[in-house]
């Protein structure tokens, strides 16, 4: 789903199946913008819905970022129940809904040929050493 809510499921394995993660787990996917959409995704993201931001609320979602780099979106987020029940939360809702027919003209890609989502898979992390308290 484009924009602030859940993309719907995909990948062919543990590595690529958000389903497959727990809770907590962090999760990434991509969307890439239209050209000339920059300023409008942007401001639609900040003057975000209330209701939208109830609903990934109640769908468990947390710690969400959206970056951007050019067109492209980098969705960063994790869940508190895991990601099928957030999908489900989301997928039901008639908030999302309006939410992504809202944003729909935005964007130029979404999911890949097959219509799974553009999920991005771990490479490499360092945890590192948090500064001292």
């Amino acid at each position: 789903m484009p924009g602030s809510g859940v993309p719907g499921s995909g990948g062919t394995g543990p590595a690529a199946d958000p389903g497959a993660s727990g809770p907590g787990a962090q999760l990434c996917h991509l969307y890439r913008l239209r050209p000339g959409a920059e300023g409008e995704y942007e401001r639609r993201h900040a003057e975000i819905w209330p209701e939208m931001s109830a609903l990934l609320d109640e769908a468990g979602v947390y710690d969400y970022h959206i970056y951007r780099h050019g067109l492209l979106l980098i969705c960063v987020l994790r869940t508190r129940d895991g990601y099928p029940r957030a999908r489900r939360v989301t997928g039901a809702s008639a908030v999302q809904a309006r939410w992504t027919r809202s944003l729909a003209h935005l964007f130029a890609e979404i999911a890949d040929a097959d219509g799974e989502p553009l999920w991005a898979h771990p490479v490499f992390h360092h945890a590192g050493r948090p500064p001292p308290a």
